[in-house]
């Protein structure tokens, strides 16, 4: 998307992943990612799991992915959903899929747990796919008060849509009083304003999409993704748009005074907040607080982009809000996991490349 300015150097946000003779990262390790989190909101742990643990993810998400009966998310993309532009849905708490959580938990326990005391819920382990075609996500916040992790179980390309963040951007104490104590209004203009773009980016697409025998619309489509009434906050909807009834983007939020405080601000936008591009490689972990001004790009590639999701809760989270922005599977709704859990559970037993990993570090 030209209209904005992403960087794609993920360097300085990037801590090489070291494990102890445990498992577990190393206090040294451990150290500098809670400074990145604390900095900039986000870490980028590389190299935290091996190739074949990496498989091992990608296979329970594709066995997933396959089942007819499989359980979507309903907090975004659910046009996308529909359509198979995407293909968000929460994953079983079976064995598998619990061992594999349990791994990457304990792998990041001095990290998860400065955050998450042992009793705090799992709100949702989940594969996020991406197809051609698929929307660009606004630039967004999911509900405050969650730790959650992307892993990539096979490596992105900046063209298969990795989720693009807005370094900084988080909440703490104090943080209201950055930026000349005007942080959180100039947050909203900056997220303003790449919203207008995102928005203007999907729906060029979109027309663009009519006549392109490479992701063709299906048939009612365009109409549900430009038209419909149905509640959807990650689309070009024209109507929802005029109406002011996204949450995300919509003409409410482009009055006079605000076109004025873009325009004022201009400057100052530019030099504070910029967009980067995650573009990770197989077994690198991204880390990052829920309120960290974030978005799913699309996919501009034929292929399909595959990543791993979980979250934790690091505080009480009333249930609306936790279906606001999370989908847990039924199966752990039924039986509900907490962080302890995962901590005490069977992992993955450990590749010969993770105990050299170990004793490399």
């Amino acid at each position: 998307m030209n209209e904005l300015k992403v960087s794609n150097d993920m360097s300085a946000f990037a801590v090489p992943a070291a494990l102890d003779e445990h498992g577990r990262l190393t206090e040294q390790c451990v150290r500098q990612a809670l400074t990145m989190m604390d900095t900039h909101g986000l870490v980028v742990l590389t190299d935290l799991l091996s190739d074949a643990e990496a498989k091992i993810g990608l296979d329970l998400m594709r066995q997933t992915i396959e089942d007819p009966d499989r359980a979507q998310c309903a907090f975004a993309s659910e046009t996308d959903n529909l359509y198979l532009r995407r293909d968000f849905c929460s994953l079983p708490s079976t064995p598998p899929v619990t061992r594999f959580a349990a791994t990457l938990c304990q792998r990041l326990e001095g990290v998860l747990t400065e955050y998450c005391g042992r009793s705090r819920p799992l709100l949702e382990i989940a594969t996020f796919t991406s197809y051609l075609g698929s929307s660009h996500q606004y630039v967004h916040r999911d509900p405050s008060g969650v730790i959650s992790l992307f892993a990539a179980v096979e490596d992105v390309s900046d063209q298969q849509g990795g989720t693009v963040f807005v370094p900084g951007t988080h909440a703490f104490g104090g943080s209201d009083n950055q930026h000349g104590g005007q942080a959180s209004e100039l947050m909203e203009m900056f997220r303003i304003r790449c919203n207008w773009h995102i928005f203007v980016h999907n729906f060029r697409k979109l027309w663009r999409m009519r006549t392109d025998p490479a992701a063709p619309l299906a048939p009612g489509e365009f109409r549900d993704r430009v038209f419909s009434r149905n509640w959807d906050q990650h689309q070009p909807n024209l109507l929802r748009f005029m109406l002011g009834k996204n949450s995300q983007f919509s003409l409410r939020k482009l009055g006079p005074r605000t076109l004025w405080k873009l325009y004022r601000h201009r400057a100052a936008l530019g030099e504070r907040f910029h967009l980067v591009q995650t573009a990770p490689r197989r077994g690198s972990v991204i880390i990052y607080r829920s309120d960290l001004l974030h978005a799913g790009p699309d996919n501009r590639s034929p292929h399909p982009r595959h990543i791993f999701g979980m979250s934790i809760a690091r505080d009480r989270i009333d249930t609306k809000y936790w279906h606001d922005g999370y989908s847990p599977h039924p199966m752990l709704m039924a039986e509900p996991l907490c962080l302890g859990d995962l901590l005490d559970a069977e992992p993955v037993p450990a590749s010969p490349s993770v105990l050299d990993h170990r004793l490399r570090a």
